[in-house]
């Protein structure tokens, strides 16, 4: 995906966050978020869109410590003004992005073309899977993510974050994930080791230990651990469903 589509990607989501946040009450379940309630998921988004927009705006070149973060958010309203703070946030997110140079340099923490290509790539699924929460607090399926970028995030889930030293998708033996698109051109194959996981992107005709086969969207949200394995009834699971334990014990994702 180019930026500018991920900048579109971004825009799209964040107001079907906000519009299925604006019919829930904020004291709401996130069934996929179990500790929170739709405050807190407002709370959280609208700090990372702040915390975000600070790089490409201020050109910032290193990490911000958590008072640093803090600072360039400011101050976070009670409840009744949550929903108005986060459409503010997303928007100058947006409109950071957009008016951002392609060449500028700030830091970044996942490989990419450019600073400004991670920011909006990073964002556009912050704010998508967020997006998913929201719906699910809303009781109600908001509209399935495109495919392509469906597709995006699963690469950047997949050889991003899955592959960093933090990562603690672990095996005592060497296991295999076969993860592969029916609906466009995706397919990751996941080495899982003691060592920090290697992903390619090769089809390759050996059966591995767990095979997932499905659409991009279902396949998104069930390796972002936003849909149960029992509820992704179209995707296909061959192989060793104890790897989709490990997986949905341990894939997760720290937001810096």
């Amino acid at each position: 995906m180019e930026t500018t589509e991920h900048i579109d990607a971004l825009r799209r989501e964040g107001v079907r966050l906000a519009e299925a946040a604006a019919r829930t009450e904020l004291s709401a379940p996130v069934p996929t978020c179990p500790d929170w309630q739709l405050a807190d998921l407002l709370r959280h988004i609208g700090y990372v869109h702040r915390w975000a927009t600070a790089f490409p705006s201020r050109g910032l070149r290193a990490p911000l410590d958590d008072a640093g973060a803090d600072a360039v958010v400011g101050l976070v309203p009670s409840d009744a003004g949550l929903l108005d703070w986060f459409r503010e946030g997303h928007a100058a997110l947006v409109d950071a992005l957009s008016e951002a140079p392609a060449d500028i340099e700030c830091w970044s923490f996942l490989p990419a073309p450019s600073p400004l290509a991670f920011w909006a790539r990073r964002q556009a699924h912050e704010t998508a899977v967020h997006r998913h929460d929201a719906d699910a607090a809303a009781g109600k399926p908001g509209p399935a993510v495109d495919t392509v970028l469906a597709l995006d995030g699963i690469d950047e889930l997949l050889r991003g974050f899955m592959t960093r030293s933090r990562a603690t998708v672990r095996s005592d033996r060497p296991r295999t994930v076969q993860v592969r698109a029916t609906d466009g051109p995706g397919s990751w194959r996941m080495t899982i080791t003691r060592e920090p996981m290697t992903v390619s992107t090769d089809d390759s005709p050996e059966p591995a230990d767990l095979t997932l086969a499905g659409p991009a969207r279902d396949l998104y949200l069930l390796l972002w651990n936003r849909l149960p394995a029992e509820q992704a009834r179209a995707v296909e699971t061959t192989g060793d469903r104890d790897l989709l334990a490990l997986w949905r014990g341990e894939a997760t994702i720290r937001w810096s």
